[in-house]
């Protein structure tokens, strides 16, 4: 039974992948995650190493979005390894700019809200992208053409639009709608908002407009309030606006993005993955209160629990596999065996499977 302290920042990565693993500490020094498992495979549990081989399947992210992030989505297990084997037989290098695929990994994820939090999540339904379009003047003619077009040949033209099309469409937008930005007079539920948010938060020029301010229109823009959350599936697009977030997903760093980034876009691959289908959003519902639950996901990569406590409150448990125990708010103790950590705020301990456990 072997207890490891990581050493955490405000926004970090927690796991093992080979592109920032975490760095554990225990009486002997300190060591990559990865280097640690390598030695001890029996750490990730038997059920796991069948299922995954001997590495981490997981990887948690705490995010502060402060303005948004990139248009993304990510690969199914299939396309990962064809991509990777691609870029491999390009020599491509894995810290080249341009590589897509950076493992041979699938990306699932989900998200909790920690704040009040604001992303954007899959295509939205034909009959509200076209009334969305309807009810803005320079985007008419649009709504003209998606009625006789699918989503996913509607989207590449739309990705593949020359720069004097995007000022068509989106520049009369712009100039109508920034006064009432500036005097927050917009809504946060109106896409124009975005719009000039991204476009003010990116300092996106007028003459070097990005195609993927067209997916404000596009996408279903969600609110999620704190603790609840959603689950990204393979070649869904999704972007994150606004807010803190705890994001937990397969572990891969496989990332095809569809704009507002001035990283690489690769459009052709975008255009093979993306999952074109109309989706109404699924939200996952908040932990109940004062139990420790685990929230629902369709994979099985990884689970993320809650795991709520007062003071004086004691936690008995006992780990399948290998397990990561973050403290987001007060201090803990973390006993097993003859072995005690104290933990504080931002701390996380790596507990190995088949360990019986007491939090207090």
């Amino acid at each position: 039974i072997l207890f490891f302290l990581f050493v955490c920042w405000v926004l970090f990565w927690l796991g093992a992948h080979p592109s920032a693993p975490s760095e554990i500490e225990n009486v002997t020094g300190k060591q990559s995650l990865i280097e640690f498992l390598s030695q001890n495979p029996t750490a990730l549990g038997q059920a796991s190493r069948q299922q995954f081989g001997d590495e981490l399947p997981y990887l948690l992210k705490i995010l502060d979005v402060e303005k948004p992030l990139s248009i993304q989505l990510h690969p199914t297990k299939d396309q990962a390894e064809k991509g990777f084997e691609a870029e491999n037989a390009k020599g491509v290098a894995l810290t080249d700019s341009t590589r897509t695929y950076k493992d041979r990994n699938h990306k699932p994820e989900m998200m909790i809200a920690l704040s009040d939090f604001w992303l954007l999540h899959g295509f939205k339904t034909k009959a509200k992208i076209l009334d969305t379009l309807r009810q803005r003047l320079s985007l008419a003619e649009l709504a003209t053409k998606l009625a006789s077009q699918n989503l996913a040949d509607f989207y590449a033209d739309i990705m593949l639009a020359t720069q004097d099309q995007l000022a068509q469409w989106l520049l009369p937008i712009i100039d109508a709608q920034q006064k009432a930005y500036e005097q927050n007079q917009l809504a946060m539920q109106n896409p124009d908002y975005w719009v000039l948010y991204t476009l003010h938060a990116m300092k996106i020029s007028r003459d070097k407009l990005d195609a993927g301010l067209m997916s404000f229109y596009l996408f279903n823009l969600v609110n999620l309030q704190v603790g609840e959350g959603i689950f990204q599936a393979a070649g869904v697009p999704h972007a994150y606006l606004r807010g803190q977030n705890i994001e937990l997903m397969a572990c891969s760093d496989n990332v095809i993005r569809g704009g507002l980034t001035p990283k690489h876009v690769d459009i052709e691959q975008l255009l093979k993955i993306i999952d074109c289908s109309e989706i109404v959003p699924q939200i996952i519902a908040p932990a109940p209160q004062n139990q420790v639950y685990t929230y629902p996901t369709p994979i099985a990569d990884f689970a993320l629990s809650n795991m709520p406590y007062a003071k004086n409150t004691e936690i008995f448990g006992r780990t399948l596999n290998a397990t990561i125990l973050l403290v987001m708010a007060g201090e803990i103790s973390l006993e097993a065996a003859q072995q005690k950590l104290t933990l504080k705020q931002g701390q996380a301990a790596f507990i190995e499977a088949d360990t019986d456990y007491r939090v207090h």
